[in-house]
């Protein structure tokens, strides 16, 4: 979950970070002689802001799963632990009837 977040996080800066600019020149002189010349460009920009939001934001993530991971394990092994002693005690009140002989 953590890696899948991260992953997202720099998927999206990476998809806002790039960006393309084009510039076109058209002169013309006396001669009626035109040129144009384009000139394109693609320049890479980081929000350094975004990522540390993003960075942050998986690790809550990240926190908030292993958090609730522990308190899902935490609750089963409580609920583990009543059935053992539920049948523990099932036992022993079955034990008690075979050991003790019947009152007339």
């Amino acid at each position: 979950m953590k890696y899948l977040t991260l992953l997202a996080a720099l998927l999206l800066v990476t998809v806002t970070a790039c960006s393309q600019k084009s510039e076109t020149h058209t002169t013309a002189d006396d001669t009626t002689t035109v040129s144009t010349s384009t000139v394109s460009t693609e320049t890479v920009s980081v929000d350094t802001a975004a990522v540390g939001t993003a960075v942050d934001a998986a690790g809550d993530a990240a926190r908030d799963a292993a958090h609730a991971t522990g308190t899902a394990m935490e609750t089963a092994g409580k609920e583990i632990q009543k059935e053992a002693k539920e049948s523990k005690a099932e036992d022993k009140a079955e034990d008690a009837k075979e050991k003790k002989p019947p009152t007339q």
